[in-house]
C-alpha cells in the first residue's frame, strides 16, 4: 500500500481496514445483501408480448404436429417436424407450449405473427365515454326523433349519455313542462339503456345520466330501416314508417303523401254505354203517308 504525505511531508498513519476485509472492486464479486446496486442504467421490463419459438428454438424432443393445411400429422420428433416444415420452405412453430406434448403448427411465422397483431388490434376494448344530448322544454318533433337516433346510437355502442334540458327566460315558470319532456325520453329508451337516478332540477337545468343495458338486451328501436332491419355501421337510418304510424306521427306535411295508410284502390272502369259511337246507328224511321187529297 503507498504510504501518504501530509502537506509538511509527513507520513500519514494507514487508515484502518475494516473487519470484513478491504473492500472489492465494483463488480468483480458477488454483491452483499442490501447493499445498492451499480449505478448506471437499470433494465425495465419489455413491453412486447413473448415471441413465440420456432425453428431450432424449440426445446421439446418431441411434439404434435399440425400441417400448412391444418391435417393432424401426430406426434413427431422436433428434428423430423423441423425437416417437413423446411421441405415447404416455411416454419415450425410452438403454438401452445403448455401442452405435453406441445402443439407445433408448420406456417409462415412472418404472416402468422401480422395476422394475430392484427386481431389484437381489431378486438382491442372499447373505452366507455360520457356523451352529451340538449333538448328543449318545447321541442319539434323531428329534433325530438333526431336526439333519440343519437341518443339510442351512442348507448347501443356501451357509451354514456347525459341528458341535459336547459330553461330560457320564462320558460322556468313551467318546470312540469321540462320534467315530462325528460321523462318521455326516459320512456323511449328503455329497450337501450336505463337512468342511473330520476331527472334533477340544477339550476336552469334538469340533469339525468344514462347507462347501456347488457350487450344481449341491447335493442334497435328508433334507428331501423324501412324494411324492419338493423341499421349498419354507424349510419343514421330513418325509423321505420311502420314504428311512426304506432306512436300517432306521420310526416305528411314534409313528403306530400301518406306513409301510414295503404294507398285507395282504383275506381272501377266506367260502365260501357249502351250506344258506342262505333256501333251502327239505327235505320231511320219511315216518313208518315202524306195526306189524302181533298182532305
Amino acid at each position: 500500500m503507498a504510504v501518504q504525505y501530509n502537506s509538511a511531508g509527513v507520513p500519514l498513519p494507514p487508515r484502518p481496514m475494516s473487519p470484513a476485509g478491504p473492500r472489492p472492486p465494483m463488480g468483480s464479486g458477488p454483491r452483499p445483501m442490501g447493499a445498492r446496486p451499480p449505478m448506471g442504467r437499470r433494465p425495465f421490463p419489455s413491453s412486447h408480448t413473448p415471441q413465440l419459438r420456432k425453428n431450432e428454438r424449440i426445446r421439446a424432443l418431441e411434439v404434435r404436429v399440425i400441417g400448412h393445411d391444418g391435417k393432424h400429422l401426430g406426434i413427431l420428433p422436433t428434428r423430423e417436424a423441423l425437416r417437413i416444415a423446411q421441405a415447404q420452405a416455411l416454419d415450425l412453430v410452438e403454438v401452445s407450449p403448455g401442452e405435453r406434448p406441445p402443439v407445433c403448427k408448420v406456417l409462415d411465422y412472418g404472416k402468422f405473427m401480422y395476422e394475430e397483431g392484427k386481431k389484437q388490434k381489431h378486438h382491442k376494448p372499447h373505452a366507455s365515454k360520457l356523451k352529451e344530448v340538449k333538448f328543449r322544454p318545447r321541442i319539434e318533433l323531428h329534433d325530438y326523433e333526431t336526439k333519440l337516433r343519437h341518443v339510442e346510437e351512442f348507448l347501443f355502442h356501451g357509451d354514456k349519455v347525459k341528458l341535459t334540458l336547459f330553461f330560457k327566460g320564462r320558460e322556468m315558470e313551467h318546470k312540469e313542462l321540462g320534467f315530462e319532456t325528460m321523462k318521455r325520453v326516459l320512456a323511449d329508451l328503455t329497450h337501450v339503456g336505463t337512468a342511473d337516478q330520476p331527472p334533477r332540477l340544477f339550476g336552469r337545468n334538469i340533469n339525468t345520466t344514462l347507462s347501456p343495458l347488457p350487450p344481449n338486451k341491447r335493442k334497435w328501436k328508433h334507428n331501423l330501416r324501412e324494411d324492419g332491419s338493423p341499421p349498419h355501421g354507424h349510419t343514421h337510418t330513418p325509423r321505420s314508417h311502420e314504428h311512426d304510424h304506432e306512436r300517432g306521427h306521420t310526416h305528411d306535411h314534409d313528403h306530400g303523401h301518406d306513409h301510414g295508410h295503404a294507398a285507395p284502390p282504383p275506381s272501377p272502369p266506367a260502365a260501357a254505354s249502351a250506344t258506342p259511337s262505333d256501333a251502327p246507328s239505327p235505320a231511320p224511321a219511315p216518313d208518315p203517308k202524306p195526306p189524302a187529297p181533298g182532305a
